[in-house]
């Protein structure tokens, strides 16, 4: 039996063209395929197998950073090491040398507006990535499409190569002939000393530690030697004039200094005997007031009564409640006098009826007073009071008539 002849490898590529023309022919007719056909610059277009999740409403942000060594489109972009986007385009910016990276965040990501953008890398010869971290206080609004982050807000990592150039350079400025003799006397300085070295490393674990602690303080204190800064910065004048101001009196203080200096030396010499005496009547003051103890006790028990007193004796014998019961111009009194039984009463208070009339005696010369039984007397001299004898019960006084006492 014979057997057909294959077709040709030219003959097979035709008509592969021809299926694949006629597929974009009927996708072009049913709409399945867009009339402008995808861009496709190079596998770096192509997403990273196990990438962030742009879900369906992503939104893109641009990030200025210095550099961006190593980092590649499709890189992945990070919130907390959590993958929420990725790197779509790095271009240089316009007017500056620094890079503008194109970031494609998941759109159910919400950070603030004024979040910054770090360059890391995963591990030490790991990829690159963009971490974006939120601020600690957040100022208000969201990253939406089209923000910006500048290039005050973002910052990278320390690369690998940087570490390995710098320990280059030391020790090619130390001179690695000569590790042996650092090692050496090392060992010379630190050999049988070892407790004293563990201790002072504990000491600094301590200090490291407080100081660690006490941040906050810290900070604050820094910030507000900064504000001074400010402020003696904005008052240079004031604290120039002040300066000069100083000049004259510490030039005198200058020349007074050895009066200063006797003066200090006799305020020493005071002092001394101030001591002196107070050790001598140490005891006689603590008698004293000890003494002086329930004096101001008792007048500590007095409290407010000792003020109020002293308001009422200022007013003695008419206090103020006496003054409320005057009435008008004059003060009404009453006074009821009662005498002891047996006591007599020189003149008597019973009416006496009229004496007969007498001559008159002749007129006193002047400057002459008459007394009592017409004889004179030299001026000035008082009269004399009628006397009151007590205790002779020759004549008692007479009832009242209102029944009260006897008067």
């Amino acid at each position: 039996m014979r057997r057909g002849t294959p077709p040709s490898a030219k003959a097979a590529a035709t008509g592969a063209a021809g299926l694949v023309a006629l597929g974009v022919g009927l996708a072009l007719l049913l709409g399945a395929v867009p009339a402008n056909p995808f861009r496709f610059d190079g596998i770096e277009d192509l997403p990273l197998p196990g990438g962030a999740d742009l879900g369906a409403h992503p939104y893109t942000v641009t990030a200025e950073l210095d550099d961006v060594l190593s980092l590649a489109p499709q890189s992945a972009v990070k919130v907390n090491d959590v993958a929420v986007g990725r790197v779509t385009a790095i271009e240089l910016a316009t007017g500056t040398w620094s890079a503008r990276v194109t970031l494609t965040i998941n759109g159910d990501v919400r950070l603030p507006a004024d979040a910054s953008a770090r360059l890391e890398q995963s591990s030490l010869l790991g990829e690159k990535y963009i971490q974006l971290v939120a601020p600690r206080k957040d100022g208000g609004g969201r990253l939406a499409e089209g923000s910006v982050i500048p290039l005050a807000r973002t910052s990278r990592n320390t690369e690998v190569e940087e570490v390995f150039g710098a320990l280059s350079l030391l020790l090619n400025g130390g001179g690695v002939n000569q590790l042996k003799t650092i090692t050496r006397e090392l060992n010379a300085a630190l050999g049988g000393r070892e407790p004293e070295v563990r201790s002072m490393l504990k000491r600094v674990n301590t200090l490291v530690t407080t100081l660690d602690a006490h941040r906050g303080d810290i900070t604050r204190a820094l910030d507000g030697v900064n504000r001074l800064s400010a402020t003696l910065a904005g008052r240079k004048k004031d604290v120039d004039t002040v300066l000069t101001g100083l000049s004259p009196g510490l030039k005198t203080l200058e020349n007074q200094r050895g009066s200063l200096l006797t003066m200090l030396r006799a305020l020493d010499t005071l002092s001394g005997v101030a001591v002196t005496t107070i050790d001598a009547s140490k005891k006689d003051m603590v008698a004293d007031l000890k003494a002086l103890a329930p004096t101001l006790k008792a007048l500590a028990d007095a409290g407010s009564d000792l003020p109020a007193s002293l308001q009422v004796l200022l007013t003695y014998p008419f206090t103020d409640e006496v003054m409320r019961g005057v009435k008008g111009d004059y003060l009404n009194t009453y006074l009821h006098l009662s005498a002891a039984p047996g006591t007599e009463v020189i003149p008597p208070l019973i009416p006496q009826p009229e004496p007969t009339a007498s001559p008159s005696p002749p007129a006193p010369a002047p400057g002459e007073r008459r007394g009592t039984g017409g004889t004179a007397q030299s001026p000035g001299t008082a009269l004399p009071l009628p006397p009151v004898r007590t205790g002779i019960p020759t004549q008692s006084a007479t009832p009242p008539k209102d029944g009260g006492e006897n008067r």
